[in-house]
């Protein structure tokens, strides 16, 4: 399972009520599909860049899953089947990886080790590399 962003533009057109039912039910939509929601955030009616379909002004959500690609594309051809839905954009949230820093590196060595004996303090850096 893989971190995405899905940012839904509905129509302005709807309530508030309206708008949180139809977030709701995007949100059961992907589960269903097999994904895991993690959140759900409505920023709002905001002034669009442009007029997309004779409107302008939408509705911003997004939806933060943990899905598959073949979820999140089918997902996103429900969404456009969806007539309350202006734009989405679904986007790919990179994991950072943990990089070792200095202050792990000097520890071993100023700790309970000796000076003399460092073969261990090797074999534990080469197990931690590999």
């Amino acid at each position: 399972m893989r971190p995405y962003e899905i940012l839904v533009i509905l129509n302005a057109g709807l309530t508030d009520e309206d708008s949180a039912a139809l977030l709701t039910q995007l949100g059961e939509t992907i589960k269903g599909l097999g994904a895991e929601v993690t959140k759900v955030e409505n920023w709002g009616k905001r002034r669009l860049a442009y007029d997309v379909d004779k409107q302008r002004e939408g509705t911003y959500a997004v939806l933060e899953v943990s899905a598959e690609p073949a979820m999140v594309k089918e997902f996103e051809r429900q969404l456009t089947l969806n007539e309350s839905v202006l734009r989405f954009l679904s986007t790919h949230i990179p994991i950072r990886k943990k990089v070792r820093g200095r202050a792990q590196e000097a520890s071993p060595a100023a700790g309970d080790q000796s000076a003399g004996d460092t073969s261990s303090t090797d074999d534990k850096q080469l197990e931690e590399v590999r």
